[in-house]
């Protein structure tokens, strides 16, 4: 079935079928946490998405998560700060539904105060999807392990400790909410700018880097990045016969995002098979199965009602503050921009190789992580922020004709957590580092300052 839908399918070859063309768009889903007024996790989702009754509100894996949409905008003028108005709209109108329920909303990578225990199948939004694609994650853990009753789990390794637990489902998976970052790209644009955004995926996962503890444990700046790989995939070394569902890739795309939903057809059995009765035109089937695979920076096809590609970008954790992401998200938006319009293509310059392994490093280590980039150069990651990547950013935001004192904001906010060292995950090693290693009080710390507003590089250790 699935591959008459890629080789015949209206629509989806960009060399012969009519794709939306256009300037660049951007949009984003941001993953939040409902939490008690003590800061643990509120299982109530449904009742909180049946008071808020927006459609850009849905639920997510969890009962005490949700997702917030944006509206899709081209990437031009004052579309950064629309962005944050409309963010930040949606937030408090979201966040004063909670209040009348008793509860909280916050935005982190990691909330500090889950525990393991919290995290089961009782606590599963109660939606036949999320209920299905559990038990058929574990079916193929099953086949591959050759047991009745599969076991996923956590090895993973931080600058004190390890931390190494075994899991009977997916629900692990729910302790990570993320900020993800759309980009549409014309057809012809799109092989070199999914490359571009698997290179700048190593800067932003550091920058954006805002979940350092899981369980009580110090683990990596962006320790979301290993527990969502090993929430589905199982802790490593993983079995000769898995094929990684939750990946950063195989290699560079060469010619066309066409590659990827072959691999998807070639390399990962189907999990959620449905008879689904739309057009062909829909490109259902396809899309389906390619939601049940999560690439770091994920190729989408949207219909709205033609056909569109775009870019998922799926590094970046939630929060700090709306400044915080929308600041991120230019960062994205710039940097891919200068590196998929340059001249020579910048996947000529790095190996597949080393920027994959540019992405652990930077997830692990941070702001400080050390760094292999183009044509070999090494040093800081910090120092190459500072001295290239944010000014090829500048460039790539001027080229998209963006307002200029929004670019001049944003990208401040990022010269200024860069110089100071202070993103989300370091303010939180800071404060325990002060005040001890009280997950409940770091959280209700944490939450204090995102309500006040003001970008993570300013936020004081008191």
């Amino acid at each position: 079935m699935l591959e008459r839908w890629l080789a015949g399918a209206p629509g989806l070859d960009p060399a012969c079928r009519p794709f939306a063309q256009g300037s660049p768009v951007g949009g984003f889903e941001l993953e939040a946490w409902l939490v008690t007024p003590q800061g643990d996790p509120a299982p109530i989702n449904s009742a909180y998405l049946e008071a808020v009754n927006d459609p850009l509100v849905v639920p997510e894996l969890a009962q005490f998560n949700v997702e917030i949409n944006s509206r899709p905008q081209v990437l031009t003028g004052l579309a950064l700060r629309q962005f944050q108005q409309e963010l930040g709209q949606t937030w408090d109108r979201c966040c004063q539904v909670a209040e009348h329920l008793q509860a909280g909303l916050m935005m982190i990578g990691i909330l500090p105060t889950v525990q393991q225990k919290q995290l089961t199948l009782e606590m599963i939004s109660p939606r036949k999807r999320y209920l299905a694609l559990n038990e058929q994650i574990l079916n193929l853990h099953r086949r591959e392990q050759s047991q009745a009753i599969p076991s996923l789990g956590l090895d993973i390794e931080g600058p004190a400790g390890r931390l190494r637990v075994t899991h009977p489902d997916i629900m692990l998976e729910a302790a990570t909410t993320s900020f993800q970052i759309h980009l549409q790209v014309a057809p012809h644009q799109a092989a070199r700018y999914f490359n571009a955004s698997l290179i700048a995926s190593a800067p932003l996962v550091a920058l954006a880097a805002n979940s350092p503890y899981l369980f009580g444990h110090d683990l990596w700046a962006e320790t979301r990045i290993p527990l969502f790989e090993q929430a589905l995939d199982g802790p490593p070394p993983p079995s000769p016969t898995h094929c990684p569902r939750v990946t950063f890739g195989q290699g560079y795309v060469q010619g066309s995002l066409m590659e990827l939903f072959w691999e998807n057809l070639h390399r990962y059995p189907v999990v959620l098979p449905q008879r689904l009765a739309t057009s062909p035109s829909e490109l259902a089937h396809l899309r389906l199965h390619n939601g049940t695979i999560w690439r770091w920076n994920r190729p989408l096809i949207g219909l709205d009602p033609v056909p569109h590609l775009r870019i998922e970008q799926r590094v970046a954790a939630a929060g700090p503050t709306l400044p915080d992401m929308i600041a991120n998200a230019a960062f994205y938006f710039g940097l891919v921009q200068a590196l998929g319009s340059q001249p020579v293509p910048p996947e000529q310059e790095l190996s597949f190789a080393q920027c994959r392994a540019n992405f652990y490093t930077a997830a692990r280590f941070g702001l400080e992580a050390p760094i292999t980039w183009l044509k070999g150069w090494q040093g800081s990651l910090r120092q190459l922020l500072l001295e290239e990547l944010i000014p090829q950013a500048e460039a790539g935001l001027v080229q998209l004709d963006l307002a200029p004192s929004d670019i001049q904001e944003y990208l401040g906010i990022l010269r200024a957590r860069v110089e100071s060292g202070q993103n989300g995950a370091t303010w939180q090693r800071r404060y325990v580092a002060r005040h001890g290693k009280d997950m409940q009080q770091l959280t209700c710390a944490y939450w204090e300052r995102q309500r006040q507003g003001q970008p993570v590089h300013t936020w004081d250790l008191s």
